[in-house]
């Protein structure tokens, strides 16, 4: 069913990269600006993240001997060291996800390189490295993000559904991993509804989003493709989310052959295979039009 599984290390049927995006209450404060302070329900909602849900993630993973990539705004690092601490403490990948979780695409193109920029600086500096990939905040990509991703000389993007494997994105002058993701393996279809972020979906029961996580996993196990969670810790992070995150962790293990790797790694093992000519992934080239195909307004 997928045409062109790349070979996983030690002859594993499929990756597994779980991602966390911890965005606390920047969002809260990004939506709201200084309507924000008026919003305890929202901001106490987000800051569950780092005090309370990150760090019990982050052990969760770490008993199970299985990397994270948590990709964290530039705000978010430098207002919780603590969280940050508690994910680099288990040796695992931090990656790029904006300053004040901004939609890169309501900037303009020089305030998208700003952020980008900006975000690259902080992780360096509390990190000690430079974020190897970038994931958009809301999935808003502008015209010039993987122009500016490129550019910033970032490894990969882990924001489109664009592929079950992994595909190179080149724009002419520079070439980029996208590490795409299950459309469906969001925890926020799942699991919110909430006034406060203008986000009302049904509620699911663990179980049934369980379910969903796995017949996404089982699927690309059978055929040989990369499967990664965008999940948020103030969402999944809770004790009866966080049970079924267990479960699932469980699952994969016992069905065995299961490679799990942080995204810079999957990034490594790919850009490896490319250079040897071991394996040859799909390119688009950007942009994906350079013209409307239609005329007009919608």
């Amino acid at each position: 069913m997928i045409q062109n599984p790349p070979p996983w290390p030690n002859g594993a049927r499929c990756a597994v990269a779980f991602s966390f995006d911890v965005d606390a209450d920047s969002v809260v404060h990004a939506t709201h600006r200084a309507g924000a302070i008026d919003m305890p329900h929202a901001l106490a909602h987000m800051r569950y993240d780092p005090f309370v849900a990150t760090p019990r993630l982050a052990e969760l993973f770490a008993a199970h001997d299985v990397p994270l990539t948590c990709f964290v705004p530039g705000w978010v690092m430098e207002t919780y060291p603590a969280a940050i601490e508690a994910i680099l403490r288990h040796g695992n990948e931090i990656g790029h996800h904006g300053h004040f979780h901004e939609w890169p695409n309501k900037q303009s193109v020089e305030e998208e390189r700003e952020t980008l920029q900006r975000g690259i600086e902080i992780i360096e500096r509390l990190t000690g490295r430079r974020p190897r990939g970038y994931r958009a905040p809301y999935y808003g990509l502008s015209p010039a993000t993987f122009d500016l991703l490129i550019e910033a000389g970032l490894t990969y993007d882990s924001s489109l559904f664009a592929d079950d494997v992994p595909i190179v994105l080149d724009n002419g002058k520079g070439r980029l991993l996208e590490l795409s993701v299950p459309a469906s393996v969001d925890d926020y279809n799942q699991y919110v509804s909430s006034r406060a972020f203008d986000y009302l979906m049904k509620i699911s029961s663990p179980r049934q989003a369980l379910e969903v996580y796995q017949a996404e996993f089982d699927a690309l196990w059978e055929f040989g493709g990369l499967w990664v969670s965008v999940w948020h810790p103030a969402v999944s992070g809770r004790p009866a989310q966080a049970l079924a995150i267990r479960d699932l962790v469980r699952h994969m293990q016992a069905k065995g052959d299961v490679w799990f790797a942080t995204l810079g790694e999957i990034a490594d093992h790919i850009g490896g295979l490319i250079e040897t000519g071991a394996w040859r992934p799909r390119t688009e080239h950007l942009p994906f039009y350079t013209a409307p195909v239609l005329g007009g307004c919608p």
